[in-house]
């Protein structure tokens, strides 16, 4: 990958409204020359997707319950990990699976309307599949920051006042 693609891409993770016009200037190429570096990147699955990242606490429609759970997995012969990870992803309830260092060896997010429905998916799907051996669920409680957006940051500068 070259270095003006690393640019590009470094650019749209920070905002992806970004305009193919502004992403140009930055790299000093025609727009034409971003768009087809975009497609070409997309084509390659190097970008996935385009998200917006919502404080729903804001709207009053904070129906969803959000859990961590650590889950600790009997790895398969030639496969490791992965063959147990993608069945976990296959669940429309699970929103991020990553392999993890230490005494848990994936960390599933699992987006739930309820705590007894997400208690549910834990204990009549995930807990009950081959080669999963233990599971610590945690519920989160409050979203402080995501993907480097603080949420409720105010404004205000918050130095005291000093004075001659």
């Amino acid at each position: 990958m070259d270095d003006k693609e690393v640019k590009l891409l470094k650019a749209m993770e920070q905002n992806n409204k970004i305009s193919t016009r502004t992403l140009a200037m930055m790299l000093n190429i025609s727009e034409k020359e971003v768009e087809e570096m975009i497609k070409e990147l997309e084509k390659k699955k190097v970008i996935l997707g385009y998200l917006t990242l919502i404080d729903w606490e804001k709207t009053g429609n904070n129906g969803t319950v959000t859990a961590i759970i650590d889950v600790q997995v009997t790895p398969q012969r030639d496969v490791g990990f992965d063959v147990i990870a993608e069945r976990i992803c296959r669940f429309p309830e699970v929103k991020s699976v990553t392999l993890m260092s230490g005494v848990y060896d994936l960390s599933v997010i699992v987006e739930g309307t309820s705590m007894k429905e997400v208690a549910l998916f834990v204990a009549e799907k995930l807990a009950t599949l081959e080669n999963v051996q233990s599971t610590a669920t945690h519920f989160v409680l409050k979203k402080y920051k995501k993907d480097g957006i603080i949420f409720n940051e105010d404004k205000k500068d918050h130095r005291l006042v000093v004075s001659p």
